[in-house]
């Protein structure tokens, strides 16, 4: 295969997945739509204004994994969005990030989610001998926090590796354009 050949190859792979990437977020906010969403349209100036809420680096996206994981299986239906919102500006967080995770509850999927996070929950606290004297509902509704971030936290963990590994690959993918441009460059001198 020629340098051309390559670097074309690499070139129409690398596009293919910066498309993937962007019918992804398509309908997440961003800041030039930040106003279609109410939450960050009540403060809008201040979101625009702050760059890392925006931001796809490591630094940002890592707390929002975690945080928007924890929160979005936490028993916060109807207000997660809001709370993701302040979450983010507090950890200095990608809101994109956190406001997507938030639809991992949904009217379609609440239900089994909950009574995921509430059974995991559950099972822990009886296996640790926690709370068992409590009065059931007492009971039932701290199993369902301590299960939203017993598996948000496993969520999010694996959730970081799997962007860790895609960075490392889009990092790859870039050094070999990289390289295939600088030998198209050097082969046509």
């Amino acid at each position: 295969m020629s340098d051309n050949d390559d670097l074309d190859s690499l070139t129409q792979r690398r596009n293919r997945r910066r498309a993937r990437l962007r019918r992804l977020l398509k309908h997440l906010p961003r800041r030039d739509n930040a106003h279609r969403y109410p939450v960050i349209r009540w403060f809008g100036d201040a979101a625009r204004a702050r760059p890392y809420l925006w931001s796809f680096k490591r630094a940002q996206i890592v707390p929002a994994l975690y945080a928007g994981w924890v929160i979005s299986l936490l028993p916060l239906y109807g207000v997660q969005f809001f709370i993701a919102f302040v979450v983010a500006l507090g950890l200095r967080a990608n809101v994109t990030v956190m406001v997507a995770l938030q639809f991992v509850t949904n009217p379609l999927t609440i239900v089994p989610v909950y009574a995921f996070t509430g059974w995991t929950g559950a099972s822990l606290m009886s296996a640790l001998n926690i709370g068992t004297e409590w009065p059931t509902a007492m009971f039932y509704a701290n199993a369902l926090m301590i299960g939203g971030v017993l598996v948000g936290l496993v969520a999010a963990l694996l959730s970081d590796l799997a962007w860790r590994f895609l960075a490392w690959e889009a990092s790859q993918l870039a050094a070999a354009v990289s390289k295939a441009r600088h030998r198209r460059g050097n082969a046509d001198r």
